[in-house]
């Protein structure tokens, strides 16, 4: 099994390559340039590097949301692009597990958030306990004033991870935030997400993938509510 990975759901794009559990590579880029022009090139990029050909792909996976709105829809439609002429399995994960999944399991609970703005952030909770990381809640929007009265209630070491991990910081200083180049999404917490899907023998419908969103974008709530305002 070969199993290519698109990570481009915030400002920093990433693609992965493993074989069978082995990370065989991984190219990120937080640049100024648009995930639109480097994350095919990186893929391609990486697949030679590690002396591998596109033909051999058999597995695609793409974190699937939340995550900017314009950045999700070019990675799933990047995955499903690639998927698609060879008809290959493609798996949309969780961007928060899978930042979960790429920050490590220390044990002690994990809340990736991302900044969804107005005083929110797109969030889910884990605990990481003997190498086995457990889902607390379902991805969600929440607002930190929720989300803080959550981490109060929790005991032991709570990490963050995303890029709302210094929002969140800020907001709850005894939380703790690593290092800013292990904050941002990655492609190898994709490639982890996925591995745990196709080992449940989940079936990989390329076809039935959509981005997660868990909110209408600005201009569809602007939409609604100036439709809302008319009648």
């Amino acid at each position: 099994m070969l199993l290519l990975c698109f990570e481009t759901s915030a400002k920093a794009g990433s693609v992965a390559l493993f074989d069978e559990n082995q990370l065989l590579g991984e190219s990120y880029q937080l640049t100024a340039l648009t995930h639109s022009q480097t994350l095919m090139v990186m893929a391609q990029d990486l697949i030679k590097q590690c002396q591998r050909t596109p033909g051999d792909i058999t597995h695609v996976a793409v974190a699937a949301g939340p995550g900017s709105f314009t950045g999700v829809r070019i990675g799933v439609a990047a995955a499903k692009g690639f998927a698609w002429g060879k008809e290959l399995p493609c798996y949309g994960v969780s961007t928060l597990e899978a930042m979960a999944l790429g920050l490590g399991l220390h044990d002690g609970y994990i809340c990736a958030a991302m900044d969804a703005r107005r005083s929110q952030v797109y969030n889910a909770l884990f605990k990481a306990e003997n190498g086995v990381l457990t889902r607390i809640c379902e991805d969600r929007a929440i607002s930190l004033a929720d989300l803080g009265e959550e981490l109060a209630r929790l005991e032991g070491p709570i990490h963050l991870v995303g890029d709302g991990a210094a929002l969140c910081h800020k907001s709850f200083p005894a939380t703790i935030l690593p290092p800013q180049w292990r904050q941002h999404q990655r492609a190898v917490g994709v490639g982890l997400a996925a591995l745990k899907k196709i080992a449940a023998g989940e079936p990989g419908d390329g076809a039935a993938l959509t981005p997660n969103y868990l909110r209408l974008s600005q201009a569809e709530r602007e939409r609604l509510e100036r439709g809302l305002s008319l009648k």
